[in-house]
């Protein structure tokens, strides 16, 4: 897979996401958190490290939404994550978002991603240029 070509909009992401090693996520220009059922982040590529200041060894394995980001912990993010996976249903959703945590707030777009055929879920992160 020509990882170069996978953009934050590109369709059928997070099966794409699934199958790239770590080295291909940090090859993104975008900010990949991938987690699993319990929320525990799973997959941080060096973009999102770099632009959030927290590196992956103080991530992975945490709780995304009470450790990690819990500017993402509401019912804009979280809950739609939640409502996924209650439901069984497929999530990819684009929304305007300000991050807030220890950092000034940062105008981003997000794109949550889960599908019932994964056990990862994703908030992608595109940072405003």
């Amino acid at each position: 897979m020509n990882v170069p070509t996978l953009s934050f909009s590109t369709a059928d992401l997070a099966s794409q996401l699934d199958s790239c090693s770590s080295e291909q996520l940090d090859q993104l220009d975008f900010g990949v958190i991938g987690f699993d059922a319990d929320t525990n982040v799973q997959r941080y590529n060096a973009f999102e490290s770099q632009a959030a200041g927290l590196s992956p060894q103080r991530v992975v394995g945490q709780p995304l939404f009470t450790n990690v980001a819990p500017c993402l912990n509401n019912f804009m993010v979280a809950q739609r994550f939640e409502d996924a996976m209650e439901d069984g249903s497929a999530l990819d959703a684009t929304l305007d978002y300000v991050l807030t945590l220890r950092m000034r707030p940062v105008k981003v777009a997000l794109r949550l991603l889960a599908s019932p055929a994964s056990g990862n879920r994703y908030v992608l992160v595109q940072r405003q240029r």
